[in-house]
């Protein structure tokens, strides 16, 4: 089961620029230009290597992408601890670290 950020706590954490300081068309910026290079990244190291499993077998990110970069934001931003914003995001403090 994938667990995210609901879809309010996501656009209160984009919209307040206080939180990111960064303003939302910046963030939708960031998201359109490195989402897909982390996507191709990610694929690219899943099959670069031999496996024993088929790809895309295993555990599944509990995190989106726009999710990991707004709690890495947050995280600059505020020195949050990884505690605080596995609280925030409704994950394990594994998954933010």
């Amino acid at each position: 089961m994938v667990r995210v950020v609901g879809s309010r706590t996501r656009a209160a954490i984009i919209r307040s620029q206080r939180i990111t300081g960064l303003a939302p068309d910046v963030i939708a910026e960031l998201v359109a230009e490195i989402g897909p290079l982390w996507h191709e990244r990610h694929q690219a190291v899943l099959t670069s290597r031999p496996r024993r499993r088929a790809v895309g077998a295993g555990a599944k990110y509990k995190l989106l992408f726009i999710d990991r970069l707004l709690a890495t934001l947050v995280h600059l931003r505020h020195a949050t601890t990884h505690d605080v914003l596995a609280c925030w995001f409704g994950v394990d403090r594994s998954t933010i670290t």
